[in-house]
């Protein structure tokens, strides 16, 4: 299992940004730039899946990701 590649959804908000991982529900991270939310949510993710090794919980594989070009 490839646990560094999780896709991450990046927002952009009024007040910055916000990001979330559709495949660890609960694991969210904000910021007022893209640097602060690119190391925010790396930590969160650390931290979420720590958590679940910790309670016994299945860790999921990585969902596949494509970028679609849209004309």
């Amino acid at each position: 299992m490839n646990e560094s590649g999780y896709p991450v959804i990046f927002e952009k908000s009024a007040n910055g940004y916000g990001a979330y991982v559709p495949d660890l529900p609960g694991c969210i991270a904000t910021g007022r730039t893209l640097a602060i939310i690119r190391r925010r949510i790396t930590e969160a993710i650390s931290i979420h899946l720590r958590s679940m090794r910790k309670d016994g919980d299945p860790i999921p594989a990585p969902s596949h990701v494509e970028i679609l070009e849209v004309a």
